[in-house]
């Protein structure tokens, strides 16, 4: 297996990586992925990459220590640890969510650590400043408050989008979503995706060039499905896509 490259993996949108991660079948295809419970803050930023550093989250009482926070040192201490940029991913405990997991001064102090983004299945706030951070945030919603906010538990494993993510995961996201990317095929996905959207290219040339037809149609369709077929192949026998 080659190194993972997340800049690579960051060129492709998560529809299309997605749609990668199918061809490996290395897991059902309605698994794997997030929710339409967690939407992207910002749907124009390019796709966030990077491996799950996870926390469970609550606001609604103080913490046993009376310390707004508590939890955070831990967390940041571990973020080392992990093989490349941190995505935070926060559980909110809270049934219904009091209060906003992050704002402005905690995502200002993620991205000074490497971090790529964060994800929780809480609420978010201070949207207009971390937005001018550039720094992806993926919630169910807003609140103005922060409430009694700390960190009860650290790298564990935590529910977020209806799926369970466990600390290390590789996890990609855009406007259309997060998905986890298993490890073992990483390191293929972005041949693969260049593949698979030149095959896809056959039908949108084809719808774009004006005069469609319906058999003109099938035929482009046809063509693309050659291409994907050859592509499973091609990963079903272990080869690299070119």
């Amino acid at each position: 297996m080659r190194p993972i490259d997340l800049e690579q993996l960051a060129k492709f949108d998560t529809p299309t990586v997605c749609n990668v991660i199918e061809l490996f079948d290395v897991r059902p295809r309605n698994s794997g992925y997030m929710n339409a419970e967690i939407r992207a803050c910002f749907p124009q930023l390019p796709p966030m990459v990077g491996y799950a550093t996870t926390a469970t989250f609550r606001s609604m009482s103080p913490p046993p220590q009376g310390k707004a926070y508590g939890g955070l040192n831990e967390q940041l201490k571990a973020l080392p640890e992990l093989p490349g940029p941190a995505v935070m991913v926060f559980q909110d405990i809270d049934q219904p969510t009091v209060a906003a997991t992050f704002g402005e001064v905690m995502c200002t102090m993620y991205k000074a650590y490497g971090s790529a983004g964060l994800i929780t299945s809480g609420a978010g706030r201070d949207l207009d400043q971390v937005q001018a951070l550039n720094y992806p945030v993926f919630t169910s919603g807003t609140i103005c408050s922060h409430g009694y906010c700390h960190l009860p538990d650290v790298n564990v494993a935590v529910t977020v989008g209806g799926i369970s993510i466990t600390p290390g995961m590789l996890l990609h996201g855009d406007c259309n979503g997060v998905t986890t990317v298993p490890l073992e095929i990483a390191d293929e996905i972005p041949d693969a995706c260049t593949e698979l959207m030149r095959c896809e290219q056959y039908i949108l040339d084809y719808c774009r060039q004006g005069n469609v037809t319906p058999d003109g149609l099938a035929a482009a369709r046809a063509e693309c499905d050659a291409g994907i077929r050859k592509l499973a192949s091609q990963i079903s026998r272990g080869e690299r896509p070119h």
